[in-house]
């Protein structure tokens, strides 16, 4: 097999870091196509000096003038702005990373999905927000879609029997995040930097909140409805302090097939990158004596309602998990920029996604249209909180 190319969609993101890690470590297998980045030009350019893509592009347009003078000794192409992300994400190469946090990453994913390649997927709001129409892409272009997800990745992979259909259920496990034993009320006085602080894995800021709130695992839910074909009901959640265990698939038979590794990203990531072979990566080795004990318990959805309200948008359809998202988006940043509470977040979810219901949304202008709308009203909620 010869030199696979790729486009990485958030390369600056701690997925997007990752999957170059692993570039760095098979540096014969790869070749860069695009890197496309958020708003750090120093780390950009770096990437790009170092990977020497065909493209590099910020999302910013107005950092173009410092990425250009970053790369002006390479020779490199650069680019900014909305237009630019979606033509670099629309040139064919053999694999995608889609890692841009939040449904600001749907249009480039779908533009990337289009040329009909290997789409590795770590943006789970893009397929809650717009999954039908995400889904019915794939399936035009005859992409293949591989789930990055730790959790979907396990299900995909203890699934790789073919068996589907004789699947009584899928179970995702959770951490907990870092308040899974915190009372109710102590809740309110959650600061940012203690909600940032995640007990097992490193990630972004946007999913770290989410695990906090557990409204992380009620995407995952969706996304799992999604990308295997299941009703909620077939869907469980589990709470898994080790995270060890990433997901099960629960057989009608009674046999039960679970995926285990270290809580590293990189191992999902090197099955999609290597997919359907298997790289050599520097994750660390599980060591079932050192972790001595898995535990169990099911979620709390009094305390963390995120969960509840990601089901309860499943459940409706059409376009209630666009509004969950969207709401939910605009409530993070604003806990994150200090003017809501931990608390707040949840609150202000609900209220959208009860004023807004479950309209149609049958093509992709629909699904941000509604975004926009819910994205409005979170906004005005999350200013009368802050008043």
């Amino acid at each position: 097999m010869g030199v696979k190319r790729l486009t990485i969609l958030g390369s600056t993101g701690s997925v997007g870091t990752q999957t170059l890690d692993i570039v760095v470590e098979n540096p014969e297998a790869y070749a860069i196509g695009a890197l496309i980045g958020g708003r750090n030009v120093a780390l950009l350019a770096a990437q790009a000096r170092k990977f020497r893509p065909e493209i590099t592009v910020i999302s910013d347009e107005s950092l173009l003038p410092e990425l250009r003078a970053a790369l002006a000794d390479t020779g490199l192409e650069c680019a900014a702005g909305r237009a630019a992300v979606l033509e670099a994400a629309a040139r064919p190469v053999d694999w995608t990373m889609s890692a841009i946090t939040g449904c600001i990453g749907l249009e480039p994913t779908l533009a990337a999905v289009k040329h009909g390649g290997t789409i590795a997927f770590a943006n789970k709001e893009a397929l809650v927000s717009a999954g039908d129409v995400f889904l019915r892409a794939v399936a035009d272009a005859k992409a293949t879609l591989l789930p990055v997800d730790s959790e979907h990745n396990a299900i995909m992979q203890a699934m790789a029997d073919g068996n589907a259909k004789s699947v009584d259920k899928i179970v995702l496990t959770a951490s907990g995040g870092p308040f899974r034993t915190l009372a109710w009320e102590e809740m309110r006085g959650i600061t940012p930097e203690a909600a940032l602080r995640h007990p097992v894995w490193s990630m972004g800021a946007k999913i770290s909140i989410d695990s906090a709130t557990m409204m992380n695992k009620g995407l995952e839910v969706i996304e799992a409805a999604r990308l295997f074909s299941l009703p909620s009901e077939k869907i469980d959640v589990l709470v898994h302090p080790q995270s060890v265990i990433h997901g099960m698939v629960c057989y009608a038979d009674g046999s039960v097939l679970a995926q285990l590794g270290s809580p590293d990203m990189r191992i999902p990531i090197a099955h999609t990158l290597a997919w359907p072979t298997r790289l050599t990566t520097q994750a660390p080795r599980l060591d079932l004596t050192e972790v001595a004990k898995l535990e169990f318990y099911p979620p709390d959805e009094v305390r963390f309602p995120a969960l509840r309200l990601a089901r309860e948008a499943l459940v409706a359809g059409h376009g209630a998990p666009t509004v969950l998202n969207a709401a939910n988006e605009i409530a993070v940043a604003a806990f994150l920029e200090r003017r809501i509470g931990f608390l707040d977040i949840a609150y202000i979810v609900e209220s959208v996604m009860q004023s807004f219901g479950a309209p149609p949304v049958d093509d992709l202008a629909a699904v941000l249209a509604l975004d926009e709308a819910a994205r409005a009203a979170a906004t005005a909620l999350a200013s009368a909180k802050a008043a």
